[in-house]
C-alpha cells in the first residue's frame, strides 16, 4: 500500500457519517446535535492569512517592482495580480526598448518562454475535457512516426508523461537541433536517437517531449497547435494579444525587444528568439492583462465570466503533483513536484501553489504563481535576459500576503540561482592556446562530410586557407574554426543555448581511412565536437566521404 493509498483511506475517514441504520439507538429525550463539517487535513495551513492579506501585498508592490529595477537596471517589466475573480493590479514599468521612449504598460506583449508550458496545459485539459484526449492517451497513438529509442516507452508514453517530464528523454532534449534550424517535424523525427533514462521515474525537463504530446493531441483534434490553442483558449477568454506564433508577435506594435546584458550593461538582443519549433512549450506571447483572464479561469477551477471554459475534473491534475522535480536535501526540507505543465509546491505556511518560470537567454524572463488557498494570482514579464527579477517578486510576494512582510533573499536566491546557468559552456573556457602548439595537418586531411545520426551531416571545407564548419539543413549553421593544438580546432558561440563566451573544440581522429584529397597523408576518419558531446548526446560524427 502507498502512502498516497493511505492518504486517501484516512480522508474517508474522516469525511464518514453515520447513517441512521447502523447508530445506536436513539434516546427520545435527546435533540440532534448539529455537528461542524470535518475539515479535511489536506487542506490544513499552519497560520491565518494577514489581516488584509491580498491587498496589502498590492499595496507595497509599486515600491518592490521599482527597488527591482532600480538594484538590476533592468529595461522593462510588467506586472498584474488577480483576487476576488478581478483584476486588483495592472502596471508597466521602464521601457519596452533601449534607446528609445516606448513605455511599457499592462497591454505591452512579451515572449512567455516556458510560461508557454502551463498556458498549453490548459488547452490539453479542454481537450480532455471534450473528450478528444484524456491525459493518459499514448502519444503515438495519433503522431504518425513519432518513435524514441525504445519500443516499450514508443508505444506507451502518454501526454500526460510527456507534461510531467517522466518520459526519460535526456534534459533539454532537441533544444540545440532548433539552434541549428531544424524545425519541429525534424526535430521530433531525431528523439529517436536520443538515449532514455529510467521511464516514468527520472525526471528531465524537455522542451520537445511536450511538443511532441501537443503536436500529437493537436492532431486527433483535427487541427494545427496555434489554431487550436487560439480557438479553445485565447479566444474563449478573450485573450486578444496573446498568440502561439511568432509572427503574431512581431506584427504587434505594443511589443518589447529582448535585451542581455554585454560587459555589465543591458543591449538589445543580437537576434530576437523565434521560437516557433517548440511553440507548446515556449512560443506563446501575451500581455499582462490578457493573462489576467487565464489566471481568474484557474482560479475558478476552470470558469470564466460565468462560463465554464476548461472542466474542473481535466485541470485539477494539471496542477497537483504528478512527479517529483526536485527531491528533499534534506529530512526536514520539502521536496518540489510537477504536474502538467505546472510546478507545484507546498509553502513553509502549508498552502499549496502552483506557478511556472519561463525564460529565453536571448532577452525574456517571465514569471506567474497561483495560491488557491488565499484566492491570489500574479504574474511578471520582463524583457531581460533571467536574473531572477521576476522569479524574485513573486517570491516576495507571496511571503507577503502568507506572513505580511518578506521572508526570504528572493532576490539573492534567484540571482545566484541563474547566475549559475549563465555561465559560458566548453573545457577550453578562460585558456589560452598552447605556446608552442603542435601543427596541424593540411587542411584537406580534415575537410570532407561528417555524420552524426541526431545532428545529421557536418560539413568541414576549406574556405580560402581557413576551416569552416556547416550544420544543419542546407550547411546554413556555419562557424569558422581556429587551430587550438595539433588536430584540435576551436569555435566559438552564442545561442539560446550557449551563452557569451561559449567555445567548443573540434578534434579530429586521424587514424585514417584512405587518403586525403592532397595525398600528403590519411584523412581523417572521425571528429568529435564538444558542444554536441555531453551525457544526454553523442558528438562524434563519422567520416563519410570528401
Amino acid at each position: 500500500m502507498t502512502v498516497v493509498s493511505v492518504a486517501a483511506v484516512g480522508l474517508l475517514a474522516v469525511g464518514c457519517t453515520s447513517s441512521s441504520s447502523d447508530s445506536g439507538p436513539a434516546s427520545s429525550s435527546a435533540s440532534p446535535t448539529a455537528q461542524a463539517e470535518p475539515q479535511n487535513p489536506d487542506a490544513a495551513v499552519a497560520q491565518d492569512l494577514p489581516p488584509d492579506a491580498v491587498n496589502a501585498a498590492v499595496g507595497k508592490l509599486d515600491g518592490l517592482v521599482e527597488s527591482l529595477m532600480d538594484s538590476t537596471k533592468i529595461p522593462g517589466m510588467a506586472v498584474a495580480v488577480v483576487h476576488g475573480g478581478k483584476t486588483v493590479y495592472a502596471k508597466g514599468f521602464g521601457v519596452a526598448e533601449i534607446g528609445t521612449d516606448r513605455k511599457v504598460d499592462p497591454d505591452t506583449v512579451f515572449p512567455l518562454a516556458s510560461m508557454s508550458k502551463p498556458i498549453g496545459s490548459t488547452v490539453l485539459a479542454k481537450l480532455v475535457t471534450d473528450k478528444v484526449v484524456e491525459w493518459d492517451t499514448p502519444v503515438a497513438a495519433n503522431l504518425p512516426g513519432f518513435a524514441l529509442s525504445d519500443l516499450y516507452v514508443t508505444e506507451n508514453v502518454t501526454i500526460g508523461d510527456m507534461y510531467a517530464h517522466r518520459s526519460g528523454l535526456p534534459d533539454h532534449a532537441g533544444d540545440k537541433l532548433e539552434d541549428l534550424g531544424y524545425d519541429r517535424q525534424q526535430i521530433l523525427n531525431r528523439l529517436r536517437y536520443l538515449p532514455l533514462d529510467p521511464f516514468r521515474i527520472t525526471y528531465n525537463y524537455t522542451n520537445y517531449g511536450v511538443t511532441a504530446a501537443a503536436e500529437s493531441a493537436a492532431r486527433k483534434a483535427g487541427s494545427d497547435w496555434e489554431t487550436l490553442s487560439e480557438n479553445t483558449l485565447y479566444g474563449p477568454l478573450g485573450m486578444t494579444h496573446t498568440s502561439s506564433r511568432f509572427s503574431d508577435f512581431t506584427a504587434e506594435p505594443d511589443r518589447v525587444v529582448g535585451h542581455v546584458k554585454v560587459d555589465g550593461n543591458w543591449v538589445k538582443t543580437p537576434a530576437q528568439r523565434d521560437p516557433d519549433p517548440q511553440a507548446p512549450a515556449g512560443g506563446v506571447s501575451s500581455s499582462v492583462n490578457d493573462l489576467t483572464h487565464w489566471l481568474a479561469m484557474l482560479l475558478a477551477d476552470g470558469t470564466y465570466n460565468g462560463k465554464q471554459i476548461v472542466g474542473a475534473d481535466a485541470l485539477l491534475p494539471a496542477v497537483t503533483p504528478e512527479m517529483i522535480s526536485s527531491p528533499s536535501g534534506s529530512p526536514d526540507a520539502r521536496a518540489g513536484f510537477y504536474g502538467y505543465g505546472f510546478n507545484v509546491s507546498v509553502t513553509e505556511g502549508a498552502r499549496t501553489q502552483y506557478s511556472h518560470a519561463g525564460a529565453f537567454s536571448m532577452g525574456a524572463g517571465t514569471n506567474f504563481l497561483v495560491m488557491p488557498s488565499a484566492d491570489v494570482a500574479i504574474v511578471a514579464l520582463s524583457n531581460a535576459a533571467p536574473i531572477g527579477a521576476v522569479d524574485a517578486l513573486t517570491g516576495e510576494f507571496a511571503d507577503i500576503v502568507q506572513f505580511g512582510d518578506v521572508r526570504h533573499e528572493w532576490r539573492t536566491l534567484y540571482g545566484d540561482a541563474y547566475a549559475a546557468m549563465a555561465k559560458p559552456s566548453g573545457s577550453l573556457v578562460g585558456q589560452q592556446p598552447p605556446a608552442n602548439s603542435t601543427p596541424a595537418q593540411p587542411l584537406s586531411a580534415y575537410t570532407g562530410t561528417y555524420q552524426n545520426d541526431l545532428y545529421g551531416p557536418a560539413v568541414v571545407r576549406d574556405d580560402n586557407g581557413k576551416l569552416v564548419l556547416a550544420m544543419g539543413p542546407g550547411g546554413k549553421t556555419t562557424r569558422e574554426l581556429t587551430h587550438w593544438d595539433g588536430n584540435t580546432y576551436t569555435f566559438t558561440l552564442r545561442n539560446e543555448n550557449a551563452e557569451l563566451g561559449s567555445i567548443s573544440k573540434v578534434t579530429f581522429d586521424n587514424t585514417g581511412v584512405g587518403s586525403a584529397a592532397s595525398g600528403s597523408g590519411p584523412a581523417s576518419s572521425r571528429m568529435t565536437i564538444e558542444y554536441y558531446d555531453d551525457e544526454t548526446s553523442n558528438g562524434e560524427f563519422v567520416r563519410q566521404g570528401p
